[in-house]
């Protein structure tokens, strides 16, 4: 199965309807899901919050703001991806990053910044204890027994004590178990300690590659250390994340484009050209196993987007190559990703 994605990322842009457009032209086209990055490096509306504001504009496309894991409390940062998941029914997922710069942690006055490295560990540590509070409430927690009074049976709550190398969190979870039970996890996996955290916690990893040989090379090392923490390699979906610049229209890819691959640029992998050789150059990576799907970044939002959908996108679903309908209702189904089970629940099943 062919997975498509696309950012809707647009600089300097603070009203909800043009991020409320975006995502119903991807959703027009049947792709997975949208990301919309974030920062507390540079201006810009919350991610989270604003496509907490696109869910009931749309149905069925995948909602997956970038959340910092650094600085921010995870308790509340599971809580938060959990109501957006409720608010979207089951459309939610994250994308974890961290934050390096002494300019963001002054922001915060709590600690200096830490290398890369010690910030990826404690995005993991983030992304277990965000499961683990996911799960402190079991699927059928709610009663809601209005003769009684009582609206939780508290048998299937569960006491979470996390400790991790720079926190510590209680819980239960005042949110009940999200839709999707967990929402996807996305990591750009391109560097260094993303890559660990990604192949063990991410159900869907983002490589930037400038090669078909550099993208299978990654997702078999990923797929490889998702094996080695213990995990069914299946169950990851590694993405080719791609800067798309469709301004030619439907003339050839540039030389160095289309079924040749991107070429780096300051913002990452470029393909420059048509909507036709984008087709074949997705087909191309994906029939050959190469890569699961693309993320795709629009150099001009709109004006890309619409060329992606009613070009690119129309030229594989005509070869049958990618849906016409989406399989679903959750982001998980989009992905053929299934619905986790809960740790606690099994334990006290098995106990």
């Amino acid at each position: 199965m062919l997975h498509l994605s696309v950012a809707v990322d647009q600089p300097s842009a603070y009203d909800a309807a043009s991020y409320v457009a975006l995502a119903r032209l991807a959703e027009r086209g049947g792709l997975d899901f949208v990301t919309l990055d974030d920062s507390f490096a540079r201006p810009g509306p919350d991610a989270l919050a604003v496509l907490s504001r696109v869910a009931p504009a749309t149905t069925r496309i995948g909602l997956v703001p970038t959340v910092t894991t650094t600085h921010t409390e995870p308790f509340h940062v599971q809580a938060a991806v959990a109501t957006l998941d409720w608010v979207s029914r089951g459309r939610a997922g994250w994308r974890l990053d961290v934050s390096t710069t002494e300019g963001e942690a002054r922001l915060f006055g709590r600690r200096h910044a830490a290398v890369a490295d010690a910030l990826w560990q404690e995005a993991g540590e983030v992304a277990d204890v965000a499961a683990k509070l996911w799960d402190s409430w079991e699927d059928d927690a709610e009663i809601r027994d209005v003769p009684t009074g009582r609206f939780i049976d508290r048998d299937k709550l569960h006491h979470v004590d996390f400790r991790g190398t720079s926190f510590s969190v209680k819980g239960p979870s005042i949110v009940p178990r999200p839709p999707q039970g967990h929402p996807v996890r996305v990591v750009d996996a391109t560097d260094g300690q993303a890559r660990r955290t990604a192949a063990r916690y991410a159900d869907v990893a983002l490589v930037r590659a400038v090669s078909a040989g550099q993208a299978a090379a990654v997702r078999e090392e990923l797929r490889s250390q998702a094996a080695e923490s213990g995990r069914d390699p299946d169950a990851l979906r590694v993405l080719a994340s791609l800067l798309v610049d469709l301004c030619a229209g439907e003339h050839a890819a540039e030389p160095g484009h289309g079924g040749g691959g991107p070429r780096p640029s300051p913002q990452g992998p470029l393909y420059r050209g048509g909507p036709v050789d984008l087709a074949e150059l997705i087909a191309t990576w994906h029939g050959q196993g190469i890569v699961d799907g693309f993320h795709l970044t629009p150099a001009e939002p709109l004006r890309d987007l619409e060329r992606l959908v009613n070009g690119t996108v129309a030229l594989l679903q005509h070869r049958t190559l990618f849906r016409t309908f989406y399989p679903g209702s959750t982001l998980r189904e989009h992905l053929g990703l299934s619905r986790p089970a809960n740790q606690y629940a099994v334990t006290k099943g098995t106990s």
